[in-house]
């Protein structure tokens, strides 16, 4: 039955006020427009629903019944607005992000301690995969927006890429290769050495493979995993060499790893926001990324 929710917003007003004139006043229409829309929507129904008798208007068992069902969806329709207020005010409400466990780690982490100590209410949930895969959930709208390493090539033209900080690579060794320390190297020292990198078909990988190719330089990595953290850990046992962004190997004790001397530059590359051009973001994801950007 295809009726007009009008009508209905009409009904619902005339039994809340028990009044035709009170519910003429609250929708700012006249008394006989609303008249006129009770029995557009009696006949539609094909039932009376107020009895007319008395000076105060009174809904009969047809008419009690379908207020009984319009009070509750008026109520949810109160409900979904004050939502929407909450969520634009930023009392509450969600946002996604697809970043790398290391990008949250040692990049993201102090803005989300602001951003939850400024908007309490915001739940943000992180899914963590490494930046190829944060691309792709952007791009099948699992997720606000990602934070990743900028790939070397944009080849994604419905995306958006926002460079927030620039990253430098170093190669770090343990204490058994302490041998190397302050020595200058070049990169094809390197190809004698056992090399710990990040697995294929990440934006890293893609960049350091790049960067041999670059200086005519053939590596075949002994190890290839797909957490930094690791890579660190295992070049502090002595290990391999990694090849790893700086910020992680500071972190890391200074007696236990050391950065090697590289002749050879390593190009910085950048981190950053991507956003689908196609898809608007929620009050609460451009809070976050006003912080970011």
């Amino acid at each position: 039955m295809d009726i007009n929710f009008e009508l209905y917003k009409v009904f619902y007003y005339v039994a809340y006020k028990k009044s035709f004139s009170a519910a003429a006043k609250k929708l700012f229409i006249s008394q006989s427009a609303v008249s006129q829309a009770i029995r557009q929507l009696e006949q539609k129904l094909d039932c009376s629903l107020f009895f007319r008798n008395t000076k105060r208007v009174k809904l009969t068992q047809e008419g009690q019944a379908l207020f009984n069902y319009v009070e509750q969806a008026f109520n949810f329709i109160k409900s979904g607005e004050k939502m929407l207020m909450d969520m634009n005010s930023l009392v509450s409400g969600e946002i996604k992000i697809g970043a790398s466990d290391t990008i949250s780690k040692y990049y993201l982490m102090p803005f989300f301690k602001t951003f939850n100590e400024k908007y309490p209410g915001i739940k943000i949930k992180v899914t963590n995969r490494t930046s190829s895969k944060c691309i792709e959930l952007l791009k099948n709208g699992s997720v606000d927006f990602s934070v990743v390493n900028i790939p070397i090539a944009n080849e994604f033209t419905q995306l958006e890429f926002k460079k927030t900080r620039a990253v430098q690579d170093v190669f770090v060794a343990g204490s058994s290769y302490s041998h190397l320390k302050n020595k200058e190297l070049h990169l094809k020292d390197l190809e004698q050495l056992p090399l710990l990198v990040l697995e294929k078909n990440t934006i890293t990988r893609e960049y350091f493979d790049s960067m041999l190719r670059s200086y005519d330089v053939e590596i075949n990595p002994d190890v290839e995993l797909g957490s930094i953290d690791v890579l660190v850990d295992m070049a502090r046992i002595g290990l391999g060499i990694a090849f790893v962004p700086d910020f992680c190997a500071k972190a890391a004790e200074p007696a236990d790893i050391f950065k090697l001397d590289i002749k050879e530059e390593v190009p910085q590359r950048y981190m950053g926001v991507v956003t689908h051009k196609n898809i608007p973001l929620s009050v609460a994801a451009s809070k976050f990324l006003e912080m970011l950007v």
